[in-house]
């Protein structure tokens, strides 16, 4: 990895300001092809239902419905649309079907890129720190599934204890976990009295089953970085193919995202080869396959993220120990 460097070196005001316009048009043209895929696997899954057929249906729906978040992410920064309104309204949607409301995902988000990858501070942080047996029912789904339900049951129930919710947001959230509780209640009523599966077959059974595909992106953003200010330190970027990239949205140029998050999710690969590539400098990065291989590793024989330091990387590949080309000298400097 090349010398630390701040964000005001990385790209010029012009660029940024190019970079960060937004559109109607390309967020529904991701937004259609997300859903549109979404139909199709949907409908092959109902049609071969019951039958081995059904299984590669099964995957990718399911992979297709938790990738969703990338979309509630991206909207939560009001990024994929130039109508504002529109952010919310999807949004909203999203986080309804991914049992993630909007407004408290906002929020903890919000708390995670103000303090990235500190512990007192960042929304995302509020666990206890990985063993190997705590890290497997995360990525698997088991203990996030709980918080994620746990939670919307204790707002709806006036308990808001997170840390980073200011006072004044408590109202909030638990109306809108209200809200949630109201339709999951109303979907199962609903079923119930029809007799319809199509809630469990189509929704609740390929998302829950499937998230751990969409937990090696969540996993692979920050763990093992150092819990230091400092994007270009503390912010993975993923090497991954191009089908992976538009489910989920970009996010995969998560080190340029957190740098410049105003940037829209359709203009992160400009980005990041502007503030990487085109000066000869690198993120840090793995291959999801390769980051998990080595998460398991480090937590092999009863070790746990407390056995390493908090200020320096232990989770990476030999691409961060390679040399990177060195920057053009400017005329200034020269």
């Amino acid at each position: 990895m090349d010398e630390v460097f701040g964000r005001k070196d990385m790209i010029s005001p012009g660029r940024l300001k190019e970079l960060s316009v937004k559109s109607d048009l390309s967020g529904f043209v991701q937004l259609g092809s997300h859903f549109g895929a979404l139909a199709v696997t949907g409908a092959a899954l109902w049609y071969f239902w019951g039958t081995w057929w059904a299984v590669p249906f099964f995957i990718a729906h399911g992979m297709l419905i938790n990738f969703l978040y990338a979309g509630q992410h991206e909207m939560s920064h009001s990024t994929v649309f130039k109508t504002k309104r529109l952010n919310e309204i999807f949004g909203r949607l999203f986080g309804f079907v991914l049992i993630y409301p909007r407004d408290f995902d906002q929020i903890q988000h919000f708390a995670h890129h103000r303090y990235t990858q500190d512990w007192e501070g960042d929304g995302e942080l509020g666990r206890e720190r990985y063993s190997m047996l705590s890290y497997l029912l995360w990525v698997l789904g088991p203990t996030y599934w709980y918080t994620r339900v746990r939670r919307v049951i204790r707002f709806s129930l006036g308990i808001v204890s997170e840390h980073y919710i200011p006072a004044d947001q408590h109202p909030k959230v638990i109306r809108e976990a209200r809200w949630h509780l109201a339709g999951y209640v109303l979907i199962a009523a609903l079923s119930l009295l029809s007799g319809s599966w199509i809630a469990v077959k189509l929704w609740l059974f390929p998302m829950l089953v499937m998230k751990p595909v969409h937990q090696l992106q969540n996993t692979i953003e920050h763990l093992g970085l150092p819990h230091v200010d400092q994007i270009t330190e503390n912010t993975r970027t993923t090497r991954t193919n191009a089908v992976m990239r538009w489910m989920c949205w970009n996010m995969q140029f998560h080190t340029a995202h957190h740098a410049f998050p105003a940037v829209p999710f359709h203009r992160l690969p400009d980005l990041h080869r502007t503030i990487f590539v085109e000066k000869g400098r690198k993120p840090h990065s793995m291959t999801y396959l390769g980051f998990q291989l080595a998460v398991i590793k480090a937590f092999w024989n009863g070790r746990t993220e407390a056995d390493y330091p908090d200020d320096k990387i232990w989770i990476m590949d030999d691409t961060d120990l390679e040399p990177v080309a060195p920057r053009p000298r400017t005329a200034k400097q020269a």
